[in-house]
């Protein structure tokens, strides 16, 4: 039995789903939607950043709807042998503005919130309820699936929301502060770690600690003390108002092809971090799901019949342009003693500002790419022949089936 029919269904409510509706309904408020989201909110429990350089004026306009924290006196990044502040503006997004906005911006009737997808089909989304929703295109939004096909490494992190005693008087963001303790939460010899500083208000401050990680292992009270740590040093005291915490791949290789295949719903279209569309190296996604939202709305305006076969092209279209910065991303793992990693970021961050934007939004020149890989090497020649003619570590975890 159906018991709703619409023209596109998207499982799954967090950053890529959530803009794929917001950019169909804005292209035609007609379109019949169906956003599916299995927690109570959209978005989660996240925040998400990105350099205003990253977007273009039709991906600034999709994003304008929501509230956002703004810098635009650049940021600083600091390091053991170095430090430097770079003008890009700085943008931020807290899940809880991402559900605000949409809730307001999309009919009451397309958002259905704590309902879990039992199966996807080509014809529509069957609920754990047994409630049918029949749909002309499926989008399948969810998560990323962990896979033997995939290599790579784990970006692990805990932020907090602390709200201070007294004023912290930051007037602009850090992104890396590498200039710390390079050791895992683990003692387990090390992994690139940095803090990231975000200020929010006056006495309300971001601080995240985040690793570069061979293992996809996190130690929440481990990061909260150090994050304490941390905040102590430079005099902050206050409360935690809200946290999160993240396990995300740093994907260095793998059979793409074979991992579409394991993940592939026939006649469904796989889009977000499911669909390969993320930074591999960085884990940043907000350029790539604004760009494919906007890809995606403009398909269906224009009648495609077939959207599995549009958003399949631009997974591979985004594997084969990411292959630098998987390539990055093995000499990160694979060449690098993990407590010496640091040095590799602490390189990169030399090179002209232009440069370090174009990689963050993932649109490397050749020059710049060159660029990256000449100069002194931040680790042994051999390593690097080693790291790139050896297998990565699956990316798998204790559930992966």
């Amino acid at each position: 039995m159906t018991d709703k029919s619409v023209d596109v269904a998207i499982v799954g409510g967090g950053l890529a789903g959530g803009l794929i509706a917001l950019a169909l309904h804005r292209m035609d408020p007609t379109l019949q939607l169906a956003l599916i989201e299995q927690g109570e909110t959209l978005g989660g429990n996240h925040r998400w950043s990105w350099f205003g350089s990253d977007l273009d004026a039709a991906g600034t306009a999709l994003m304008d709807c929501f509230e956002q924290a703004r810098w635009d006196a650049g940021y600083d990044v600091r390091f053991a042998e170095h430090s430097r502040i770079l003008t890009s503006g700085y943008r931020s997004l807290a899940s809880s503005d991402f559900h605000d906005a949409l809730m307001d911006a999309l009919p009451a009737e397309a958002v259905h919130l704590s309902a879990s997808a039992a199966s996807l089909d080509a014809a529509g989304v069957t609920l754990d309820d047994g409630t049918r929703i029949a749909a002309r295109n499926v989008i399948d939004c969810r998560p990323f699936e962990p896979s033997k096909h995939l290599e790579g490494g784990w970006q692990v992190f805990l932020g907090q929301h602390m709200r201070l005693d007294t004023p912290h008087g930051l007037d602009r963001p850090t992104i890396m502060d590498a200039d710390v303790d390079q050791l895992a939460p683990h003692g387990n010899g090390g992994a690139y770690r940095f803090l990231y500083t975000l200020p929010l208000g006056a006495q309300d401050v971001f601080v995240e600690d985040t690793y570069y990680a061979d293992e996809p292992k996190l130690d929440r009270d481990v990061l909260a003390s150090r994050i304490g740590a941390y905040c102590g040093a430079k005099g902050w005291h206050g409360e935690t108002v809200a946290e999160e915490t993240g396990i995300l791949p740093v994907i260095t290789g793998g059979d793409f092809a074979a991992y579409q295949a394991c993940v592939a719903i026939p006649g469904v279209a796989i889009a977000g971090a499911r669909g390969g569309f993320s930074h591999p190296l960085t884990s940043y996604t907000v350029p790539i799901a604004v760009e494919n939202a906007l890809a995606i709305a403009n398909a269906v305006s224009a009648g495609s019949a077939n959207l599995t076969h549009l958003v399949e092209a631009r997974a591979k279209a985004h594997w084969r342009a990411a292959g630098f910065y998987r390539i990055l991303g093995r000499m990160l793992f694979g060449a690098a003693e993990p407590h010496e990693r640091d040095r590799i970021f602490a390189q990169f961050y030399r090179r002209p500002q232009p440069l370090v934007e174009r990689f963050y939004r993932g649109h490397s020149t050749w020059a710049d790419r060159i660029s990256i890989l000449t100069g002194r090497p931040p680790v042994s020649i051999a390593s690097a022949i080693k790291a790139l003619t050896t297998r990565g570590k699956p990316l798998i975890t204790e559930n992966t089936a």
